[in-house]
């Protein structure tokens, strides 16, 4: 296997510099973290399934006209991807109580709340994510007015959208995340979803037991992280009732 040129190590993810000009390749690594990676763990299997969830859901926003930074899928865990400048925002979107919300406003978990609710977190690890306003995002330049209007536009788009197919197998998409990126083309900016959509970015509660399909089976000690993204995976169609996918851990490209 030929080497390759690391750009980055997140908690969950590894970027590698891609074959084609302003591509990058993204790698799912099995780690699992929380509460700003204080908590910290191995999963085998968890990267390959994170990576074919969110090579479905992001060719179905491709194919909605929404614009993604998603090329196509190398292999089991990389994807190749465009190579985009994040902008420094994590867009959660709540339909049901859960999580910090609930505990900041005293909602009881699980409450559907009057209408979908977009919150805005300035991404950095030092501060802890800290939950910013639009006004902050514009006054500080970490997006325009008209980056912002493409990101709540999108945003609802997807939410609608994930909502239907989820509650379509049975799933009720509790709140997600998004991120999105600036790609340059020649002298054109656009705004594009980036990173990924899967288990460890959603809340996915099964409408019948409504049992935890995400990676709060790891927040809270629950077990069984492995076999519920698969039962995520099953459901979407992605992967067959009987398949068992790699679990052991692949060995990462050196670099020189």
């Amino acid at each position: 296997m030929n080497k390759r040129t690391r750009i980055y190590e997140g908690k969950a993810k590894i970027l590698y510099e891609g074959p084609e000009p302003n591509t990058v390749v993204v790698h799912f690594k099995d780690d699992a973290t929380a509460f700003n990676a204080e908590k910290k763990a191995v999963i085998d299997g968890k990267g390959v399934l994170n990576q074919r969830i969110s090579e479905f859901l992001f060719n179905k926003i491709n194919d909605m006209g929404l614009p993604t930074h998603f090329i196509r899928s190398l292999n089991m865990r990389e994807q190749l991807v465009r190579a985009v400048e994040i902008i420094p925002l994590e867009v959660v979107v709540r339909n049901v109580a859960a999580g910090s919300l609930s505990k900041r406003l005293g909602i009881e978990e699980g409450t559907a709340l009057p209408r979908s609710i977009i919150e805005l977190y300035y991404k950095n690890d030092k501060l802890g994510d800290p939950m910013v306003t639009e006004e902050h995002v514009t006054a500080f330049g970490w997006a325009t007015p008209q980056e912002m209007d493409d990101i709540v536009h999108m945003t609802v788009r997807i939410n609608d959208f994930l909502s239907g197919l989820f509650l379509g197998i049975g799933i009720r998409l509790v709140d997600f995340k998004l991120e999105f990126g600036r790609f340059y083309e020649n002298d054109m900016m656009r705004v594009v979803l980036a990173d990924e959509i899967s288990p460890d970015n959603c809340r996915l509660w099964d409408i019948a037991t409504k049992d935890k399909l995400d990676k709060d089976r790891f927040r809270r000690d629950m077990g069984g992280l492995v076999e519920a993204y698969q039962e995520v995976a099953r459901r979407l169609g992605i992967i067959q009732a009987n398949e068992q996918l790699p679990r052991a851990r692949p060995k990462l490209v050196k670099n020189d």
